[in-house]
C-alpha cells in the first residue's frame, strides 16, 4: 500500500464549462509535488509539520492564488489553466487583462503577447500582427510581434492557447512556437488551451467557487486608443464585476500602475479598497529593497493614499542574515505601515540547484535544492506575514496552506 504522503491525486478537469462544480475542500487535489518537495527539505520541524498533514485533506485558502491559473503544466490563462488552479486549491484565481482592436478585455499577461502563448503565427491571422514572423539569422533572433489589439474580440476568441514560450533560434514558425523550458511540459498544451474574455474568466471563476484578482496590463498601445482613455479602462474592468453581480469584497484589482490603483480608491471606493499595488520598482527603477526609505511614494505615502495592498516579487521581501533567510528591509518597512502584503511567483523559477533565479536573487547564496522552496515560504508567510502567494503550481502553496490553518 503507498504511504500516505503520496496518496494525493492530482484531478485535471477536462469538463465545459456548464459542467464545472466549485470544488470543495474535500476535492481539493494536489498531486504528488508538494510530498517530493518534503522529501527534499532539511531534517526538521517543519518538514515534521508538513509531513505530518501527508493524510489530512487539503482545504481551499484565499493564501493560495493562482497565478493565470496553473501555467507550471497548463497554457496560462485559458479554461484548463483556470480550472487546473481551481482543483488545487486555489481560492483567488487571476486574469491578467488587456484589450482587442474592438476595446474589448480578454485575459492575457500582455497586450503583445499572442505570438508566444497563442497560435496566432499558424493562422491566417498573423498577417494582422504589427510584426510578422522573422526566421533567426546569422547576429540575430528569431522574432515577432503580434498583439490583442491587432484582432477583434472574434478573431482572438478563434485562438487557441499554447505554453508561454519561444525557440528565438528558430528558422520556420513552427519551431518558432515551440521552446517550452524543460522543467514545463506540453502535455496538456497539445489539445490547445481555451483562451478567454475577461467576463468568461468571471463566470468560470465564480463556477469554481473562487475569487477573483484582476490585473490591469500597460498598454502597449498610444493611449487613449481609438477613444478609449486609460481611465476607462480601469472603469470597464470594474464594470465587468458589477454587471456580473460579484461584491467587492471578492475582488482584488491590480496593478503596476499605481494612478490604476489611486483611480480605483477614488472612483470606485468598494473595489478600491482591495486594489493591488505591484511593485516593480526595484526591477524598473534599479531600487534596493534594503532602503525602503529610497522608494517613492515610501510605505507610509502609499498608506496614506489609500493603498492598503502591496505586492511585490517574492526576492524583494527576503535577504539572509547569518546564513538564514530573514524579512528584507523593505518587508519590514510595509509591515510597519500597515499595508497589507502579497508575494508572487512561486514555482516559476524551475528546479531551485542553481540559486533559484529571478525571484530567487536576493537569497541565491544559500539556494540549491527544491526542498528549500517550504523554506521560504514558511518564512515569508509566518515571519513577513504575507497575505498570499501567488503560485504557477497552487497545489504547491495550497498544501502548506491548509497544513498551517491559513485562510
Amino acid at each position: 500500500m503507498p504511504s500516505p504522503m503520496f496518496r494525493l491525486v492530482l484531478a485535471v478537469s477536462v469538463f465545459p464549462i456548464s459542467l464545472v462544480a466549485p470544488a470543495l475542500a474535500s476535492d481539493v487535489q494536489v498531486g504528488p509535488r508538494p510530498a517530493f518537495l518534503v522529501s527534499k527539505m532539511a531534517d526538521g520541524p517543519l518538514r515534521e509539520k508538513l509531513a505530518a498533514c501527508a493524510s489530512d485533506p487539503v482545504a481551499r485558502t484565499q493564501f493560495s492564488i493562482g497565478h493565470r491559473g496553473a501555467p507550471l503544466q497548463f497554457p496560462e490563462h485559458t479554461r484548463e489553466s483556470y480550472e487546473a488552479a481551481a482543483r488545487m486549491g486555489a481560492g483567488i484565481i487571476e486574469c491578467d487583462v488587456t484589450f482587442t482592436s474592438d476595446r474589448e478585455l480578454v485575459c492575457r499577461h500582455a497586450q503583445d503577447d499572442l505570438h508566444t502563448t497563442t497560435n496566432i503565427l499558424a493562422t491566417p491571422l498573423a498577417e494582422k500582427c504589427t510584426r510578422g514572423f522573422t526566421p533567426a539569422a546569422e547576429g540575430g533572433d528569431a522574432s515577432a510581434e503580434c498583439r490583442a489589439s491587432d484582432i477583434t474580440l472574434d478573431e482572438f476568441l478563434s485562438l487557441t492557447g499554447k505554453m508561454d514560450a519561444a525557440d528565438r533560434t528558430a528558422e520556420t514558425v513552427e519551431d518558432y512556437m515551440k521552446g517550452t523550458a524543460g522543467w514545463r511540459t506540453d502535455l496538456y498544451a497539445a489539445a490547445g488551451g481555451t483562451v478567454m474574455t475577461h467576463t468568461q474568466s468571471i463566470e468560470l471563476i465564480r463556477a469554481l467557487g473562487a475569487k477573483f484578482t484582476p490585473e490591469l496590463k500597460a498598454p502597449v498601445v498610444e493611449m487613449p486608443y481609438d477613444g478609449f482613455t486609460q481611465a476607462d479602462y480601469a472603469q470597464k474592468l470594474i464594470g465587468e464585476y458589477r454587471e456580473a453581480g460579484i461584491p467587492a469584497s471578492d475582488v482584488w484589482p491590480q496593478s503596476f500602475n499605481l494612478d490604476d490603483v489611486l483611480y480605483w480608491i477614488e472612483n470606485e471606493p468598494e473595489f478600491g479598497r482591495q486594489a493591488v499595488f505591484l511593485d516593480g520598482r526595484a526591477g524598473g527603477a534599479g531600487l534596493d529593497p534594503a532602503r525602503p526609505e529610497t522608494f517613492s511614494p515610501s510605505m507610509t505615502e502609499l498608506k496614506a493614499l489609500g493603498v492598503n495592498y502591496i505586492a511585490p516579487p517574492m526576492w524583494m521581501l527576503m535577504t539572509v542574515e547569518d546564513g538564514e533567510i530573514v524579512p528584507s528591509a523593505y518587508a519590514r518597512a510595509a509591515r510597519e505601515a500597515g499595508l497589507d502584503i502579497i508575494a508572487w511567483s512561486f514555482e516559476r523559477s524551475g528546479p531551485l540547484n542553481a540559486g533559484g533565479g529571478w525571484y530567487y536573487q536576493s537569497v541565491s547564496d544559500v539556494i540549491d535544492n527544491d526542498g528549500q522552496m517550504y523554506e521560504v515560504l514558511d518564512m515569508l508567510a509566518q515571519d513577513v506575514g504575507i497575505s498570499g502567494m501567488f503560485s504557477d503550481w497552487p497545489a504547491t502553496v495550497s498544501y502548506y496552506a491548509s497544513c498551517m490553518g491559513l485562510e
